[in-house]
């Protein structure tokens, strides 16, 4: 599985996640202020003519970066996919609450589309197939069903999660961490951690 790093500008507010080569870059133009993972991913350079070794750079799984981005002060929504729906929603259908896998779960538009709803995070929710048959082309209300948790748009912490299958657990703590008192993916996180298959706190590649 590709795994990612997680950046962090000089305030340790989680900005990005980060391809391993991106990483390396950092850490050769000497802008990792500081490793605060647990984990390492190693990386394997070219041979030195001069030692006749090969350079290796043990790029940290949760760096902080000289800058900082401002994007973070202002964090946008997620793109919504059914994925990040799913694991949001804790894989429970919101109109009746069995858990269900993922390929067993839909994306309902509490007020249908063809009804002038729209496809965003506030009016999506993960339904199991059996009870999107039943609600339709209708609103809850229209059909005796009710909601058993509200939709909500996941803030920058939770879309960091929802976005990247293969996260270290000490990703997961860090980010856990900082998730807003209310957020679903607190309650998740050890689940999240097992069904995306996080590693442990070993030292890949070392």
């Amino acid at each position: 599985m590709h795994r990612l790093i997680l950046g962090l500008d000089r305030l340790t507010v989680p900005t990005q996640w980060l391809s391993v080569q991106a990483a390396v870059k950092y850490y050769a133009t000497s802008m990792v202020i500081q490793d605060l993972g647990a984990s390492f991913l190693a990386v394997r350079g070219g041979i030195s003519r001069r030692t006749g070794r090969r350079s290796v750079i043990r790029a940290c799984s949760i760096i902080m970066i000289d800058g900082v981005d401002c994007s973070a002060m202002h964090p946008g929504a997620p793109v919504l996919t059914n994925r990040r729906l799913f694991v949001r929603d804790r894989f429970l259908c919101a109109y009746c609450g069995r858990r269900c896998a993922e390929a067993e779960l839909t994306r309902d538009h509490v007020h249908p589309v063809s009804r002038g709803g729209k496809n965003t995070w506030m009016n999506c929710v993960a339904c199991c197939a059996r009870c999107n048959q039943r609600k339709g082309n209708r609103r809850p209300e229209e059909v005796a069903m009710q909601l058993m948790f509200a939709p909500y748009v996941p803030d920058r912490n939770e879309s960091l999660i929802l976005s990247n299958r293969g996260i270290f657990v000490d990703q997961m703590d860090f980010l856990s961490a900082r998730l807003p008192g209310g957020s679903r993916l607190r309650e998740n996180a050890v689940r999240l951690q097992t069904r995306f298959g996080a590693p442990g706190r070993t030292r890949a590649g070392s």
